[in-house]
């Protein structure tokens, strides 16, 4: 089934929204890392990470590997490419805003 670009937004953004997220996110960054791996820094139980790990995974900001018994996790920075897109455009409307101020600013200090 194929999602719509809003659709996949809305789940990275989502994911992002979350500090448990966002660290493991952070976490993954060195290096690849087995779910155990990366409950042991929080107080929360591996069931309760791997759900954190699901909505990362589902909105494409992860892969996760079998690897015998274990999975193993890793960036895919693919998800995060797009979300900083969306926000380049905003970002280009804020500085030309700022820069439109700070134009107008400078022109009234020289009266």
């Amino acid at each position: 089934m194929m999602i719509s670009e809003d659709e996949r937004l809305d789940a990275i953004f989502h994911a992002l929204s979350n500090r448990t997220r966002r660290q493991l996110l952070a976490d993954l960054s060195g290096r690849p890392a087995r779910v155990n791996e990366l409950a042991r820094p929080y107080d929360m139980s591996v069931n309760a990470i791997s759900k954190h790990l699901f909505v990362l995974e589902k909105a494409g900001l992860i892969e996760r590997r079998q690897e015998g018994n274990s999975q193993t996790c890793l960036l895919a920075p693919g998800a995060l490419a797009d979300a900083d897109a969306w926000i380049s455009h905003y970002r280009q409307y804020w500085t030309s805003q700022l820069q439109g101020l700070a134009q107008f600013v400078e022109s009234r200090e020289d009266r």
